[in-house]
């Protein structure tokens, strides 16, 4: 978050001695790379330094960033790096790096911490703590913009009219709320197109999910009062909800109306399955958010639980990528901006560790929130038990992912002894291709390291080759490869086999993909290509005529009848071998193949189903590229256009009453 707490707090100089650091620039050898040359290089950019608050950015000799900070006095905070001594090693590990200086004025302090927090999360710099797995949360909404509002998982901007409720902790706990207040409450889930084309009730109002407002199964004023009701369900109101339906249970059950009542006993089931899933739920906090911090064995735990409307909607745990030597309250400080940076803040966050600077922190959400932020370390009573319970499962959770991150690197290690590579991989890459007969031909590639699968790196390759024989698997992996491998040179052109010294993997590496302040690597310590001999040589070639010859090379055919546990492996220089049965590299390997597998039929199933979606507009007279999309984008789907009325169709932008007609005919032929 703040600079003080990504570099030695007594790094901060005093007035006098921001003048005295200066000449450290004229005695400075200028051998690159050297802390000497460090020193240089800052003390010749900090002579331009501004003395008002800002960022500054330090960048190395490839124009990458390596730190962001923030400062009240840009140029006091600058000069407190020339010093010559009283650096810990990581620091003095980024000053050796420096080759320039940036910075970026700010009207406030305040203002500076909001831009440092954006900066670190577009820039990653490597020696910053950088937030990790950074998705934006779920929330339900119930729309606000159709006569029977309907209740759905939303990500993303606010856009549409209705009412959110969150956030959730994970998009299952948003499903399976909404499944049981679909089941207490009876609100449509469907969209407004499949609402729109109905013309009896579905499956769910059959299972009892829906009231089949759609069809006229209850009335507007009724449907109304449900969706009132789950409206004061999830603003906290659950008491006076549930107490209303035992009243109306109890009224049925006295009249003998034993059907209304089992409807009423059923909804309340529902509610209490909810509240039973979302465990503790606090008297006396409305709205918080909760945050501890958990240290072991050099790497940190972050666990949040959010509570709104005195209700627990979950809880995450983010494993934040952060220098060794950093305490916790440095850690969680330099999380809790990035955090915000993106998402609204309750009016309560509660913390397990005094961060440093706290009120500038609150400050800021207050500005940016528009209403007041309270940050607080409690000390007693129920927020203090929040605290701990949130302390516990970060405790818990970090436990889990060090036990996982040693059997991972065990089998790393395996796995490098089996292959004859020189030590564990940090980076394997997986390629996959997927089509059928020829056509819709995609590649895949996926990336795996010692903290498992990295999803934000996969790749997908649509096949442009167009001399390509429909099916030639060899020709789509030469392809797939080339465009990899000329685009890693281009970016990364130095090949650095993080294999090729022998060195021993550091334990625990499932957080990191390199030693502290390293920069990852791009470059795969290991490929495996899906395929057998042929495929093999043809990957070998292709990376021999683009230069590249140190990369490990390993295919994986499948055994007879395509049974797991019988593959045979191929390596260049070496006759082809298969593993035990039982033996776990080879479990490990058949996951990684697999993955590659799912996420190339994937890819090429949804590039199939787009193509036949857009085949059907296509061949539509007056139906273009724009219109196409915007019918897509009005309906959602190419089933929902089948299904729309020439009125329906005319309410899309750019279609008009004859286009309509042409669209409503090309799927209706026995229309007149």
């Amino acid at each position: 978050m703040n600079e003080k707490k990504n570099i030695d707090p007594e790094l901060e100089p005093d007035e006098e001695d921001e003048e005295s650091a200066l000449p450290l620039e004229e005695e400075a050898s200028q051998a690159e790379g050297s802390l000497a040359a460090g020193y240089a290089a800052i003390a010749r950019d900090a002579r331009h330094a501004p003395a008002q608050p800002g960022v500054y950015r330090m960048i190395d000799g490839k124009g990458e960033v390596l730190y962001v900070g923030k400062a009240k006095s840009i140029r006091k905070r600058v000069v407190a790096y020339v010093r010559p001594a009283g650096h810990t090693a990581r620091i003095a590990r980024m000053i050796a790096a420096t080759h320039a200086l940036e910075f970026v004025t700010t009207a406030t302090e305040t203002e500076a911490l909001l831009l440092e927090a954006n900066l670190i999360k577009r820039l990653r710099p490597r020696f910053n703590v950088l937030l990790r797995d950074d998705k934006s949360f779920p929330y339900i909404l119930i729309t606000g913009d159709h006569p029977a509002p309907q209740i759905m998982k939303h990500r993303g901007a606010r856009s549409r009219p209705g009412d959110y409720y969150g956030p959730f902790a994970s998009a299952q706990a948003v499903h399976r709320t909404i499944t049981a207040l679909e089941r207490a409450f009876l609100i449509r889930s469907c969209s407004d197109a499949v609402f729109e084309s109905r013309s009896r009730p579905c499956l769910l109002h059959q299972i009892k999910r829906c009231a089949a407002p759609c069809t006229g199964e209850i009335s507007a004023a009724d449907y109304a009062e449900l969706v009132r009701e789950a409206k004061a369900f999830l603003s906290g109101r659950s008491g006076a909800v549930r107490a209303e339906l035992a009243r109306e249970m109890e009224a049925a059950s006295a009249a003998l109306d034993f059907e209304r009542a089992a409807v009423y006993r059923d909804r309340l089931a529902a509610l209490a399955a909810v509240q039973a899933h979302q465990g503790i739920n606090p008297r006396g906090v409305e709205e918080a958010d909760v945050f501890a911090v958990h240290q072991q064995g050099g790497f940190s735990c972050v666990e949040v639980f959010f509570f709104r409307t005195r209700q627990n909607w979950g809880n995450r745990a983010y494993f934040p990528k952060a220098d060794r030597s950093l305490e916790p309250g440095e850690v969680l400080g330099a999380f809790l901006a990035q955090f915000y940076d993106d998402k609204p803040a309750p009016r309560l966050i509660l913390l397990s560790h005094e961060i440093e600077e706290r009120a500038l922190l609150a400050e800021a959400l207050c500005i940016r929130s528009g209403r007041k932020v309270e940050v607080a370390v409690p000390a007693r009573g129920e927020k203090k038990e929040l605290v701990e319970h949130a302390l516990a499962n970060a405790r818990a959770a970090l436990g889990r992912k060090l036990a996982e991150s040693a059997s991972q690197q065990r089998l790393l290690a395996a796995l490098a002894e089996t292959f004859g590579l020189a030590r564990a991989p940090r980076r394997i890459e997986v390629y996959d291709n997927s089509h059928i007969q020829g056509t819709n031909p995609v590649g895949a590639m996926i990336v795996a390291g010692a903290e498992g699968f990295r999803k934000n790196q996969y790749r997908k390759f649509n096949i442009k080759t167009a001399d390509l024989v429909p099916g030639d698997d060899y020709g789509m992996m030469r392809e797939v490869l080339t465009r990899r491998f000329k685009r890693l040179l281009g970016e990364a052109p130095r090949i650095t086999s993080a294999l090729s010294d022998g060195a021993a993997e550091p334990p625990q590496a499932a957080f990191e993909s390199g030693t502290e302040g390293e920069a990852e690597s791009p470059w795969p310590d290991l490929v495996l290509i899906d395929g057998g001999q042929g495929q093999l040589n043809a990957a070998r070639e292709t990376l021999g005529a683009l230069g590249v010859g140190d990369v490990p090379l390993v295919a994986i055919a499948k055994g007879p009848d395509r049974d797991a546990g019988r593959e045979t492996f191929f390596m260049a220089e070496r006759e082809p071998f298969r593993l035990k049965p039982r033996d776990p590299v080879l479990y490990f390997v058949e996951r990684l193949r697999d993955e590659a597998h799912r996420f190339a039929v994937g890819s090429h199933r949804a590039k199939r189903k787009r193509d036949i979606r857009e085949a059907g507009l296509q061949e539509i007279a007056g139906v273009g590229p724009a219109r196409k999309r915007a019918l897509l984008h009005h309906f959602g789907t190419l089933r929902a256009v089948e299904r729309a009325s020439i009125a329906d169709l005319e309410r899309v932008p750019g279609i008009n009453a004859e286009t309509a007609r042409k669209i409503y005919d090309f799927f209706h032929e026995s229309a007149p």
